[in-house]
């Protein structure tokens, strides 16, 4: 829900890199977006996102998340890779 008031309604743009070296970059499942409400708990989990590559076979290679080296500190981000895509 977006609240009545629009100057409490902010926005971050989020960058994904992807490192590849195949026919084909890995890509998202699906188009993701997220949205955090001001009453989010610290921890609370926002949003979960998963990648295929169209190269690999459905068993190939995993896929590994992490963030950014300058997002790395700060406190507001974190990133927990489920080790599942």
């Amino acid at each position: 829900l977006l609240p009545d008031n629009p100057s409490q309604v902010g926005s971050v743009a989020v960058t994904v890199k992807v490192l590849d070296v195949n026919d084909n970059a890995p890509e998202f499942a699906r188009f993701y977006e997220g949205f955090v409400c001001e009453n989010a708990k610290a921890g609370q989990l926002i949003q979960t996102v998963s990648a295929i590559d169209r190269d690999d076979p459905q068993e190939g290679q995993h896929f590994y998340y992490s963030l950014a080296p300058e997002a790395a500190n700060n406190p507001n981000f974190t990133l927990r890779d489920n080790q599942g895509n």
